[in-house]
């Protein structure tokens, strides 16, 4: 597997150029975002009164069965392990030389940070236009619009402890595996405050119903799982159609097992303040994890024979150059899609599942979505392909700990206030932090690490 990747993708990764590339996890990327964005714009439920939008619901909120639906939608487990497997060997190749990791770390944090700060300079001129024009659709759409962003401060976390993830594949293969499984494990336990063993059988209701507090730590080694396992698929630790099935097995025994003890069925949150898996991951997760894991080595032989036609693979190769860009703008395709909406009169509203017209107004909702992405991604395509290009990351260790910090502050402030007013003062320190983690003057030559 190659280890080069784009720059502009969701989940940037090692950047060492090489002769061929294997487009196997370009596809796995292609297929993870599109399912991603389609998520997004499902789970959304406009709510109008007298033909207009006051309000928003999410599907999970309203239909209870949209559960199952997202062990196939979260594929954040998914995006981990594939930037692991394809930024191990350059992550080895750097320990090997003694080159610096927090270097590249600060290359992909660049590569985050640049189109982060056109996305939030963009919502801040909505917000200013909304303040001084009475804008009603920003108000039902505020934290629609930044929550997305969670996924680039959980990446950068994550990615920061790669060299490590790559050290202890080294030293203990598939251990370090059933290690971070077992912390896991304890965490969750913990969590529960488990006293006797019958108390297993509830487990998951123990778990969500005692709040984040130590839960907190599976923010970081439920995480971590894709990544190692990701490293261990690179190196062939596990491989075939076998192991796929039996992983397919597993996560589907896992998932069931843990819904039984009382874990919620979705894996995503449709809001804050409810028993989730995410916030605080759990091990449940982990159930969807061994899914994707699984279905990635049972598909790999067809979809590889698949990539082999040109005009397949130019559509992935389309899709990866627009990752980034595609994830960053794919909400803000929803403030139009509701104002054409109320203005043609189209059912985007239908109600809740099994009322009349339900699903095809969640066809007409999405149609829209599209109709209103396609010029944006136009214009922001035009816009990134016009700014300068291979800028050099900083290799001060000062600078990129400050700037890395003024990164996830403001996309975490972004996350809490939504785009009024977080996305102000996001801006700020993401801004911010696209200057601190660049070079201070710009060397000339081949860049080192580029965003």
């Amino acid at each position: 597997m190659n280890s080069s990747q784009p720059s502009d993708t969701p989940q940037p990764s090692d950047t060492d150029s090489q002769t061929s590339r294997d487009r196997y996890p370009d596809a796995l990327r292609a297929g993870a975002l599109l399912v991603v964005v389609f998520g997004h714009w499902i789970a959304t439920l406009p709510r109008l009164e007298n033909g207009l939008m006051t309000t928003t619901d999410h599907l999970l909120m309203v239909w209870t069965g949209a559960g199952v639906l997202t062990w196939v939608l979260q594929v954040v487990p998914l995006f981990v392990f594939v930037s692991a497997a394809v930024s191990a060997d350059g992550a080895q190749r750097r320990l090997k030389q003694g080159h610096r990791q927090l270097h590249w770390w600060a290359g992909r944090a660049l590569g985050l940070a640049r189109p982060t700060v056109t996305y939030l300079a963009v919502l801040v001129a909505f917000v200013v236009i909304a303040t001084y024009t009475g804008g009603r659709l920003l108000g039902p759409l505020n934290h629609s619009l930044t929550v997305h962003l969670w996924f680039l401060m959980m990446l950068l976390g994550v990615q920061a402890l790669l060299p490590l993830c790559v050290w202890a594949d080294n030293r203990w293969g598939l251990k370090a595996v059933a290690g971070l499984l077992l912390i896991a494990a304890a965490v969750d336990l913990l969590r529960a405050g488990i006293t006797a063993p019958v108390e297993l059988l509830e487990l998951g209701t123990l778990v969500t119903d005692n709040g984040g507090g130590i839960g907190w730590l599976n923010a970081i080694i439920v995480w971590l799982l894709p990544q190692q396992l990701g490293i261990a698929w690179k190196r062939g630790r596990f491989s075939g159609l076998g192991a796929g099935l039996a992983l397919l097995l597993l996560g589907l025994l896992w998932l069931a097992v843990a819904v039984a003890s009382g874990y919620p069925v979705a894996m995503v949150d449709g809001e804050f303040g409810v028993p989730s898996n995410l916030l605080p991951p759990t091990l449940a997760l982990v159930g969807v994890m061994w899914v994707q894991i699984g279905v990635v080595l049972t598909c790999e032989g067809p979809v590889r024979r698949l990539l082999e036609r040109r005009r397949i693979d130019r559509v992935v190769t389309i899709l990866g150059a627009l990752g980034m860009p595609l994830y960053l703008w794919h909400k803000l395709a929803e403030l139009p899609a509701a104002w054409l909406g109320e203005r043609l009169g189209l059912p985007i509203d239908a109600g809740i599942p099994g009322e009349a017209g339900f699903w095809l107004g969640r066809l007409w909702w999405i149609l829209l979505c599209i109709v209103s992405a396609t010029p944006v991604m136009v214009a922001v395509v035009t816009f990134e392909m016009g700014r300068k290009r291979g800028v050099i990351s900083a290799t001060g260790t000062p600078a990129i700990l400050v700037g890395g910090t003024a990164l996830l502050g403001g996309i975490i402030v972004s996350l809490a206030l939504g785009a009024l007013p977080g996305a102000l003062f996001g801006l700020a320190g993401v801004a911010a932090a696209s200057w601190l983690l660049r070079a201070h003057p710009q060397p000339e030559g081949e860049p080192v690490g580029r965003a």
